[in-house]
């Protein structure tokens, strides 16, 4: 089933080679929510690509699972395992949250993507799929 996420609609910001090579790549991103009271709220994720879409899995249960029913926004930041001053910066919205089996064949490409074999735990997840408003690879190297 899936639950598309309130919010506004903004026009989807097409992702350059860079920015998609640090998302498939086993980098590990960090996703800002709004809390209740306006502050921020990150953590890192798995992340990885569905399409032209960013998908991240957490628990339907987690603080930013319940900040992004209230607001869809999110700030996203990766940086290159192997080369630290090489990043992406992202802002966007979630456009729909999965907990059918397309987003348990997400979760296990994401976990083949890290981990190398199929996510262990089979329950207690959605997927986030997540709609860039602007995006940008940065390299200080």
């Amino acid at each position: 089933m899936t639950h598309p996420t309130k919010g506004p609609t903004h026009d989807m910001t097409t992702l350059t080679a860079e920015v998609r090579d640090l998302i498939e790549a086993a980098n590990y991103a960090h996703i800002a929510t709004i809390l209740p009271d306006g502050a921020p709220h990150t953590v890192p994720v798995w992340i990885g690509l569905e399409g032209d879409q960013i998908a991240f899995l957490t628990s339907p249960r987690s603080r930013k699972a319940n900040n992004l029913r209230r607001d869809p926004r999110v700030a996203i930041s990766i940086t290159d395992h192997q080369k630290p001053y090489v990043m992406a910066l992202i802002r966007g919205h979630v456009v729909q949250c999965l907990d059918d089996d397309r987003a348990w064949a997400i979760i296990d490409r994401l976990s083949h993507q890290y981990l190398g074999q199929p996510y262990p735990l089979r329950t207690d997840r959605v997927v986030y799929l997540v709609e860039a408003d602007n995006a940008q690879a940065i390299s200080y190297a």
